[in-house]
């Protein structure tokens, strides 16, 4: 009977266990998947520019100015439908109004009146109203631009900002293998300065070489952490989260190529997408002052209950309504010429858009022009130190096992080690500054777009 009691003790214990975690899931589950959510588990390229488009505190701006536009124009356009108000007032008379009638002096109106009034306005024709409805498309679209332009730039920092870190660290990882090969070059020296075949040159020759190295190292990691924090600022990337960016170096070597024929073409910009936009909204902005000489027409009416009495407990036992239905009609004649000079004001904010327009292009144009020339140099310069790199590992190769074969001196050795750092540097240094410039080319091309 005991052993039975405890089975159905611990049988009991182990549903209140699981009736509590259920209770508690809800509650768990929002926070780790807040923390996963907030954590690249795959910082790719791709991932990286996706996350911060995402989570880029500018880009939520744009979206909140865009949630705030459209509230904006809502607001606007509502006063296309009636609108329908109530007033009450409540008065109590100490001194009747008196007049003279015939030469006696007579008191009028009741110590005690309140007022309940409905009234309804529906505007006919408003200028303010119809440039709403007018350019509500056109300020939504404006405020879409804004957004799309603010993602183009941070998906160009972040990508140029990957591509920095991406050089830090293969300047580290060439820095860590030249350290393995330098200690064994160190271990090599020594054996053969304790056998008496070199002097002490070797030796310190290595000593000096891995200590420069070991330097070159340490500085870079410290530079690499800078360059991580600045990306991920550059994201929205909590700081206290690791990013472990991954990458393929063969597939970025194939994309380093750029068709260079291609011509600019402007309406694939944003920027000028956006201009366009404006000089919509300006013309609407000639014809809203153009309205301006216009009646504002408005239907309206009210229905009022009146109550009027001397004593106060009674002021709401008899009502005399009144009501109404009109039409308002409001018509400028003179304004001092306000109009006239709203109008050409106007009218010069829209020439001055084509001046904007006109410079833009040569923006565009020299933007294109220069970012083509950096791509096609730093081209140039990647072709080159990539067949350096090559040689230089196999002149290397070459000295290194001419050294052990004792015909080469150590002074060789070390002058193509670092030829051959120096080149695999410049390399990947060349590698991410082509795609870098590609980015330029790319985004002067328009051809960047979110």
């Amino acid at each position: 009977m005991n052993n039975l009691y405890k089975e159905r003790l611990s049988e009991k214990k182990k549903i209140l266990r699981a009736f509590l975690l259920a209770l508690a899931m809800p509650l768990l589950l929002p926070a780790q998947q807040s923390t996963s959510d907030s954590v690249l588990q795959q910082a790719t390229i791709e991932n990286v520019i996706q996350y911060a488009i995402k989570r880029q505190p500018s880009v939520q701006q744009s979206l909140i100015d865009q949630e705030i536009t459209e509230t904006t124009i809502k607001s606007k356009l509502a006063d296309w439908y009636p609108q329908v108000n109530f007033g009450y007032n409540f008065n109590h008379i100490f001194q009747l109004q008196t007049f003279v009638v015939g030469g006696e002096v007579r008191s009028a109106g009741l110590r005690n009146t309140s007022a309940l009034q409905f009234t309804a306005t529906q505007n006919i024709f408003n200028r303010d109203v119809l440039l709403a409805s007018k350019t509500a498309r056109d300020v939504r679209q404006l405020s879409r631009q804004n957004t799309s332009s603010t993602k183009i730039d941070v998906a160009v920092n972040v990508s140029k900002a990957f591509y920095d870190v991406l050089a830090t660290e293969q300047q580290i990882r060439i820095a860590t293998q030249d350290i393995t090969r330098l200690e064994r070059s160190l271990k090599d020296a020594q054996a053969q300065y304790n056998a008496g075949v070199t002097d002490k040159t070797d030796y310190k020759r290595a000593t000096i070489a891995l200590n420069n190295t070991k330097a070159l190292l340490k500085s870079n990691q410290e530079v690499l952490k800078a360059k991580v924090e600045y990306l991920k600022a550059l994201m929205g990337y909590p700081a206290s989260q690791p990013l472990d960016i991954i990458y393929d170096s063969l597939q970025m070597e194939k994309e380093v190529t750029l068709d260079t024929l291609q011509t600019v073409n402007y309406t694939s910009r944003i920027e000028f997408q956006t201009l366009q936009t404006q000089r919509r909204l300006q013309q609407a902005n000639v014809k809203y002052n153009k309205w301006s000489y216009l009646p504002s027409v408005a239907a309206n009416g009210a229905y009022n209950l009146n109550y009027q009495n001397d004593e106060f407990s009674k002021v709401y036992n008899r009502n005399y309504p009144y009501s109404f239905a009109g039409l308002t009609v409001s018509v400028p004649i003179f304004q001092g010429g306000k109009r006239k000079y709203n109008i050409q004001q106007a009218e010069w904010q829209l020439k001055s858009i084509d001046w904007q327009e006109i410079n833009l292009k040569n923006s565009i144009n020299a933007e294109y022009s220069q970012a083509l020339a950096v791509y096609k140099g730093n081209l140039a310069s990647y072709l080159a130190l990539k067949e350096n790199m090559e040689l230089a590992q196999e002149v290397y190769d070459v000295i290194n096992l001419q050294y052990r074969s004792g015909v080469k001196t150590y002074l060789e050795v070390i002058t193509a080690e670092s030829d051959l750092r120096t080149a695999r540097i410049n390399y990947y240094n060349a590698l991410y500054q082509v795609l870098s410039g590609k980015i330029d080319v790319q985004k002067a091309l328009g051809q960047i777009n979110y």
